[in-house]
């Protein structure tokens, strides 16, 4: 790529704003990354990624002469017109969005008819509008704002980045939208002058700002509605790979996010339904859907519960291993995991819990008190009444399930994630149960045999 390309600032180098650098250096724009956290900002610089994310390590070091980490936003109002924002914004105790990050950055940002906010982080709708205001206020109007939400999926991040499907603008129609458009372009369809796979949405800031909410919240709904079904199948002897498979092969539907499971987690899905519930409610709007999804989704996690009670009667003096702590495969974060929720569970009905993720082990340790930890699946597994498949890693999927058993005290698997062959698990002599989908054990000897 040009390295005459525009140079622009990324405020905050979490994942999102780690990822955007990255992916804007590949590019071939200089970026100038500012983050408060001055123990991050010295390991960036010292070559250290402090998140899990595959191939982000390779990307920053590749374009490591592009990228400047630093804690002062002087050199990025220095040398970049966009500043792209993307701190945190975490849920409050009420449910709405704590926007204190964000009216930070809005607050430190001089008077300037040069450069513009470009919102990544994920912020109810009307937050463009406020922050005009807000800038109008302090007399900082010439500053510009965009809108341009960001779809990056944990584990896929990278990829998603430099190949996405599509690629939201909101913005007053000024020359802050042209040029994050035209920084994206190449990343664009040729129709948009790019030689990329991504579609443009160009719209107003409202629009864009619900478009991040009403996605997430979709898949959210998707998911749980998928689970309802697959609780349903449970009842009627039905199976819901086979049911999710057929209803996956209409086009109107499609198969993606119909995998059931013990609910959703991550730092986007439950935030942002519940965000825009309560964006819903603000306005004067009872969102009872999603109401509905929220519910689903707490009690999906529990489910877990009942199969391993059903199997084993009480837990108390039980031991029950847990193969995977993050939310999902191929990232460390434990924001909202399922694990979190389901040994808390485990340990309040008397049981002794140990544990084994391949990546988020040291993350999960502080969450996750009176938890083993062990370093491996089959040490997990060693004196092991129930086996509980919490996160589908590929490791976790590759495991003989002969030796799983051999190290196992008792013969329950209970499949979180519909991720391993129940065929395969009997035949191993293990007593096997996914999610919407009968349980299954190997038949008991012929008398005399």
């Amino acid at each position: 790529m040009s390295a005459a390309r525009e140079p622009i600032g990324v405020i905050g180098t979490g994942y999102v704003g780690l990822v955007t650098a990255a992916g804007f250096a590949e590019l071939g724009s200089d970026v100038v990354c500012v983050d408060i956290d001055a123990e991050k900002v010295a390991r960036l610089n010292r070559g250290e990624i402090p998140i899990y994310e595959p191939g982000l390590a390779e990307l920053v070091a590749k374009n490591r002469e592009r990228l400047t980490f630093t804690t002062d936003i002087a050199p990025a109002l220095e040398r970049a017109r966009l500043l792209f924002v993307a701190v945190g914004t975490p849920p409050t105790y009420s449910g709405d969005a704590d926007l204190s990050a964000v009216n930070a950055v809005v607050g430190a940002m001089p008077a300037s008819d040069r450069h513009a906010l470009v919102m990544k982080s994920t912020v109810p709708v009307g937050t463009g509008a406020n922050t005009k205001r807000l800038f109008a206020e302090q007399g900082k109007s010439g500053f510009r704002y965009v809108s341009c939400p960001e779809f990056l999926k944990e584990g896929t991040a990278v990829a998603d980045f430099l190949a996405p499907d599509r690629v939201v603008v909101g913005d007053d129609g000024d020359w802050a939208g042209d040029a994050v458009v035209d920084l994206y372009r190449p990343l664009l369809v040729p129709d948009e002058g790019g030689n990329g796979p991504g579609q443009l949405v160009r719209t107003d800031i409202a629009s864009a700002e619900m478009v991040k909410l009403a996605s997430n919240a979709f898949l959210a709904t998707k998911i749980s509605f998928i689970n309802e079904i697959a609780n349903v199948c449970e009842e009627t002897g039905a199976d819901v790979v086979e049911v999710a498979r057929g209803m996956g092969l209409d086009e109107r539907i499609g198969p993606k996010f119909l995998n059931a499971g013990i609910g959703f987690g991550g730092s986007c899905f439950p935030k942002d339904v519940t965000a825009l519930k309560q964006l819903a409610g603000n306005s004067g709007y009872h969102f009872q859907l999603l109401n509905s999804v929220i519910e689903v989704n707490e009690l999906q996690k529990r489910r877990v519960i009942g199969k391993l009670e059903k199997h084993l009667g009480g837990l108390v003096g039980k031991r029950i291993a847990l193969l995977g702590l993050a939310f999902k495969p191929n990232t460390d974060d434990m924001r909202e995991a399922s694990s979190l929720v389901l040994a808390a569970r485990l340990q309040a009905a008397g049981a002794d819990v140990v544990a084994h993720d391949p990546i988020s082990g040291e993350v999960a340790k502080p969450m996750l008190r009176g938890v083993e930890l062990a370093p491996d699946a089959l040490s997990a597994a060693h004196g092991a009444d129930a086996v509980v498949l919490v996160t589908e890693w590929q490791e976790f999927r590759d495991l003989d399930l002969a030796d799983l058993r051999a190290a196992m005290r008792g013969d329950v698997l209970i499949d979180g994630r519909n991720a391993l062959d129940g065929e395969a698990a009997v035949a191993a002599g293990l007593r096997y149960e996914g999610i919407g989908r009968t349980a299954r054990s190997a038949a008991p000897a012929a008398a005399g045999v």
